[in-house]
């Protein structure tokens, strides 16, 4: 049996950190790759990415049924306040789904199978900063990060042209507006994403003689944006302390004799980032790693 030696097990420990980082951040990462197409479209915070026929090949989502009308309300609380979603009671059509955090974390499930049991419901989102007590005949989700989405579906009844029409109608009577203004809510922003190619930005390919230092970690830089836009908040799920440290460079958990280790983004230097691939990959030297 291999004797290993302390710097074999530091080395270890460094690439079991890294690959926890990596594993924690993929779900925030992928919410961000989402916001990111969603900006790609003209949309933004509090407002309903949709899609107004079945979804095709350019709904790169993962796992997108090919039966469903899809709805992303992108939620933002930090500066809005609380935030209202108004699910439309079931009889004309049905939705289901669930609304979560930036981390994918479920705050409920929505329609019949969530709830509200089908009978519709204002869901409140409320940001990490909140204190006050919500008003009556609202459903209050407490969230512990100021951005979240949801990801909804209108059922359809068959696939004619006719229920797809339908469903489309029936999931427009979502609402997303502010608390603020429930007095008389603003209209909410739909946007069509149907002939759009919703997905993640190609990275250019390499040219000759290029390196990953002067290239962009599409994971790390997905990571970084997210955190840094939406910075951890206190008592956070430990998903955000592990955002934090491998923001900060390193793994969850990391003790200071492992703290060299950097997941910078571009990568600085040609030779750094050779020494991290032959740590994490086990001596590979696979140029497309990080990517």
């Amino acid at each position: 049996m291999k004797a290993y030696t302390p710097k074999d097990l530091a080395s270890r420990t460094i690439a079991r950190r890294a690959v926890e980082a990596v594993i924690w951040g993929m779900p925030a990462v992928n919410y961000e790759l989402m916001y990111q197409a969603a900006l790609r479209i003209k949309a933004t915070f509090n407002q309903i990415v949709y899609w107004s026929r079945l979804p095709d090949w350019k709904n790169q989502t993962l796992t997108p049924n090919p039966d469903s009308i899809y709805l992303m309300p992108f939620i933002n609380t930090k500066d809005a306040g609380p935030i209202v979603l108004e699910i439309p009671p079931a009889g004309e059509g049905v939705i289901n789904g669930s609304v979560m955090d930036c981390w994918q974390t479920p705050l409920e499930d929505v329609g019949p199978a969530g709830v509200d049991k089908g009978a519709g419901g204002k869901y409140l989102i409320l940001p990490p900063s909140h204190t006050g007590t919500p008003p009556p005949g609202y459903i209050p989700l407490p969230s512990l990060t100021y951005q979240g989405y949801a990801l909804l579906r209108s059922i359809l009844k068959s696939g004619g042209a006719e229920d797809v029409a339908k469903a489309v109608t029936y999931a427009r009577r979502i609402k997303l507006y502010p608390l603020a203004g429930a007095v008389a809510p603003p209209a909410t922003a739909f946007i069509d994403a149907v002939d759009a190619v919703f997905a993640r930005r190609r990275q250019p390919k390499p040219t000759r003689g290029s390196s990953l230092a002067t290239r962009p970690c599409s994971l790390s830089h997905s990571f970084r944006a997210l955190t840094g836009r939406c910075p951890p908040c206190p008592g956070s799920c430990s998903g955000w302390r592990a955002s934090r440290n491998f923001r900060r460079g390193r793994g969850p958990r990391a003790s200071p004799s492992t703290r060299s280790w950097r997941s910078s983004c571009p990568r600085r230097e040609e030779g750094h980032d050779r020494r991290v691939r032959q740590r994490v990959a086990g001596g590979s030297t696979r140029r497309d790693w990080h990517e």
